[in-house]
């Protein structure tokens, strides 16, 4: 086994409201079901601003009750630097979440594990184009919301 040190950074927590799921329906791969970010806030020691209502999570609802998560969205710090955050990841419903989602009883709050990446042009956050970043969070239908930490993996 390889040993290869590693710390991880408390970089921001963010939030943003959901839209009510646009349902997609089956396609080949799983269910496809959309949430249009309405806006939230992000705080912490590195990023602090706004999530802007633009961008959305785009998840694919798999037969096994795990939810595969592509979303993106923009980031409007405190002194107007923007940031774009995509992350891919998933929330896993458990083996019987996709029967329970086709009930309409699906959880209403469920974990989430994201790979976010950031971009921007701007000089002051220059740093956020170089970091390999986790994100810890859930996903709660009952606002509807997610809500995340994300460490920079040092």
């Amino acid at each position: 086994m390889y040993s290869h040190k590693h710390e991880l950074e408390y970089l921001c927590s963010f939030n943003t409201g959901l839209t009510p799921p646009e349902d997609i329906g089956l396609l080949a791969e799983g269910h496809r079901i959309t949430g249009y970010h309405t806006g939230g806030q992000v705080s912490g020691p590195k990023l602090r601003g706004k999530v802007l209502p633009v961008g959305g999570d785009w998840g694919t609802l798999r037969t096994d009750g795990v939810f595969v998560i592509d979303a993106r969205l923009t980031i409007q710090t405190d002194d107007a630097a923007l940031l774009s955050l995509s992350y891919g990841g998933l929330i896993d419903a458990g083996p019987e979440g996709y029967q329970l989602f086709l009930a309409g009883t699906f959880p209403p709050v469920l974990p989430v594990r994201t790979t976010p990446r950031f971009q921007t042009a701007s000089p002051a956050y220059q740093w956020a184009n170089r970091v390999v970043c986790i994100g810890i969070g859930e996903l709660d239908l009952k606002v509807p919301e997610v809500r995340y930490d994300i460490y920079a993996v040092r």
